[in-house]
């Protein structure tokens, strides 16, 4: 409940009222945080204000003020921040408002309340005019973007180890560093090896956020929510992490292709980490894949395991796949060439050769592989560039043969 128990009442007035002005509703109790709140407001052309005095008496209250059809909902959290959060969570599910909320308190896990209660932006108190008007400038552009046709999905690539600790991790890292650097392309790679994947750890970043708080709001998962939980890499990628600590979750495939979705609207490339997780199989990252990375090694129980992965997935013709090689060294092979061959029932797209001292370096020094060059460079390089529709490279070095 609203901890003051004044009238809900609210003040209206244009600040600059043009054909495309954006209507405001700023909820604060207190007099003097409104009207700093106001003048922040007051610096941002075409916008027209109606302020409201107190807190709603209850969430039942919030549909009569939604009729008003505004553009942009502020709310103070400190007056009563738990009821706040479920004024924030209520709009959220009844309007198309952009939400957002201010606060002297910058606890990140309030931040992460507000976000997953469906806020579109947090702001610190006090409010700086210059952030206000990105922020509504950002909430403007939102209003036409449902009524425009929708963007060719980007292209979605999928690795997966044929079992754990085949390089899948590794082998992605590196194929979506190499891609944005490459192709000059958005390029997006997010971590559904959940909840221990590692891909920031091979990137050497550090993310606030992870896939699992994206994937717990997905209901309220759209570009701009997506993008603040992103970390970015010198090279360009943006990355979407799998938590810094274990947190069990486990997420519905309506979630997962939901996510896939957003961010395919959003970038170019999307690649994703799937670790050797089969319980993702029944989701968009199995059924839309672009081209789907199927990571293993010359051993017996990676071959036995691509085998059947083969033969229970991948009979048709979709999923796109290409079968991964990894650590390969063909005079150190414990299986023949020709075994090989015949129990992966089909031809071998790319053979990574096996060098342990860098792979190991790249680890203890959270530095891709591609930013340097090496003959696993190469071929992370000729991978990227069958996606991008690039004319491969000739190396100046012998390279590795296909099987078949």
């Amino acid at each position: 409940m609203a901890t003051n128990p004044s009238p809900y009442s609210a003040n209206s007035y244009p600040d600059s009222i043009g054909t495309e002005a954006v209507s405001i509703a700023l909820i604060c109790p207190d007099q003097s945080r409104r009207s700093a709140a106001v003048v922040a407001l007051r610096g941002s052309p075409n916008s027209q204000i109606s302020e409201f005095t107190d807190y709603p008496a209850g969430l039942d209250d919030i549909p009569t003020m939604l009729e008003q059809k505004y553009d942009v909902i502020i709310i103070d959290l400190d007056g009563d921040p738990e009821f706040a959060l479920e004024m924030v969570e209520s709009i959220g599910a009844n309007s198309a408002a952009t939400v957002m909320v201010f606060s002297d308190n910058a606890d990140p896990e309030l931040l992460v309340r507000c976000m997953r209660a469906g806020a579109r932006e947090f702001l610190n108190f006090p409010l700086v005019p210059g952030v206000m008007a990105e922020a509504l400038v950002r909430a403007s552009a939102r209003r036409p973007m449902v009524q425009h046709t929708k963007k060719s999905a980007g292209k979605l690539l999928v690795f997966m180890g044929a079992k754990g600790g085949a390089g899948a991790t590794t082998l992605a890292c590196n194929f979506a560093v190499s891609l944005a650097k490459e192709s000059g392309q958005s390029t997006l790679l997010i971590d559904l090896d959940l909840p221990l994947g590692d891909a920031a750890l091979n990137l050497g970043i550090a993310a606030e956020f992870s896939a699992i708080d994206a994937l717990q709001a997905a209901e309220r998962l759209d570009a701009r929510f997506l993008a603040q939980l992103l970390v970015k890499h010198s090279s360009g990628l943006s990355v979407l992490a799998a938590p810094g600590r274990f947190l069990q979750y486990q997420a519905s495939p309506e979630t997962i292709n939901w996510l896939l979705e957003v961010a395919r609207q959003e970038f170019e490339n999307v690649v994703v980490d799937l670790g050797s997780k089969l319980d993702l199989m029944g989701t968009a990252a199995y059924k839309e894949a672009t081209a789907f990375y199927l990571v293993t090694q010359a051993s017996i129980p990676e071959l036995r395991n691509s085998n059947r992965l083969i033969t229970q997935f991948f009979s048709g013709s979709v999923p796109k796949l290409e079968i991964v090689v990894n650590r390969f060294e063909s005079r150190a092979l414990g299986v023949s060439e020709e075994h090989i061959a015949k129990a992966l029932t089909r031809p071998v797209q790319w053979k990574i050769p096996n060098d342990y001292a860098s792979v190991r370096d790249m680890q203890i020094h959270a530095t891709p592989l591609v930013l340097a060059d090496s003959a696993i460079t190469r071929q992370i390089r000729q991978m990227v560039r069958t996606v991008t529709g690039q004319e491969l490279a000739q190396t100046k070095k012998k390279g590795f043969r296909l099987f078949g």
